[in-house]
């Protein structure tokens, strides 16, 4: 006869061992959760970590995945229809062209070329693997598209691009790659792209070097006396020229009033090449309320 007590002790024992597994578990997924999943062997297949709730969620970083959303929104696949292709074939000629295009300024720019997309704040955009042919351009800025071409792109081939949001798309150079990236060629390119002197700001595209814009500054001061006509003049060769925060500086300290002063430095930062330097031009002012009304209107920009 089996004791009443035995079958008691096998309960007890079975709840104990249930307990101990819940605690085993909760451990192992604290550890996951504090140090992340190991990569595990070759072929084993690694655990999704995203939660259910952040899979369903926008993916959105201020907004900035909308211009993904609106450029690809033909080609998404909803989540449940997605399966294994069997008949698919990896395509190893798919593409060897290259892009590698900047935009000295500041702000937040995205970049297409093809299917593929950068977006960033650094300047500097590098594509791989491009089909050669005719290949679409589009450049956004803070979600709007602002610039669309056309690149005629050769395989084993890298464009090297300068975008300006004023002016447009500059080619620099196009030349043969052979299996290697030459990350530091791509900086080189930009040693002496537009004439510029060494030693000149020659990293802002048509910019005027030093020796020109002394040329124009004594020619302008030779020939208009007044603030009417040295204005009219700048605001001419502005339809053509990208200037310096130094010698936008010394444009508007060669004006005499300054209302007129003001009107021109805010006209002028458009034509800037290195807006972060712009407090240079601070100098230029008289009056202390006239610098505060330029901070605010850039601030605003």
């Amino acid at each position: 006869m089996v004791s009443p007590f035995f079958g008691i002790k096998m309960e007890i024992d079975s709840k104990k061992l249930e307990m101990k597994k819940i605690f085993m578990s909760s451990m192992l997924l604290i550890g996951i959760s504090l140090f992340g999943q190991e990569a595990g062997k070759a072929g084993e297949l690694l655990k999704n970590e995203a939660s259910t709730t952040e899979m369903r969620a926008p993916n959105s970083v201020n907004g900035r995945n909308k211009i993904f959303d609106q450029a690809k929104s033909g080609n998404n696949i909803p989540q449940g229809n997605r399966s294994k292709n069997p008949n698919y074939q990896w395509n190893r000629n798919y593409g060897y062209a290259e892009v590698f295009l900047r935009i000295p300024e500041q702000g937040f720019f995205t970049v297409e070329v093809g299917d593929q997309m950068i977006a960033n704040g650094s300047g500097k955009y590098r594509f791989f693997d491009l089909q050669s042919g005719r290949m679409p351009v589009s450049i956004y800025e803070n979600g709007f598209l602002i610039y669309r071409t056309t690149l005629m792109l050769r395989n084993n081939n890298r464009v090297v691009l300068d975008f300006f949001t004023n002016e447009g798309l500059y080619l620099l150079d196009s030349y043969p790659v052979q299996n290697q990236y030459g990350f530091n060629d791509w900086n080189d390119i930009w040693n002496n792209p537009y004439g510029n002197q060494p030693g000149d700001w020659y990293n802002a595209g048509n910019v005027m070097d030093n020796n020109t814009f002394r040329q124009f500054f004594e020619m302008m001061k030779r020939n208009e006396r007044f603030d009417d006509g040295k204005i009219a003049l700048i605001n001419q060769q502005m339809r053509s020229t990208m200037f310096t925060s130094q010698q936008i500086r010394d444009l508007v300290k060669s004006i005499s009033f300054d209302n007129n002063k003001l009107a021109l430095a805010k006209s002028m930062y458009r034509n800037c090449a290195d807006k972060n330097k712009y407090f240079m031009v601070y100098d230029a002012f008289d009056f202390e309320s006239s610098k505060r009304e330029l901070m605010e209107y850039i601030s605003k920009l």
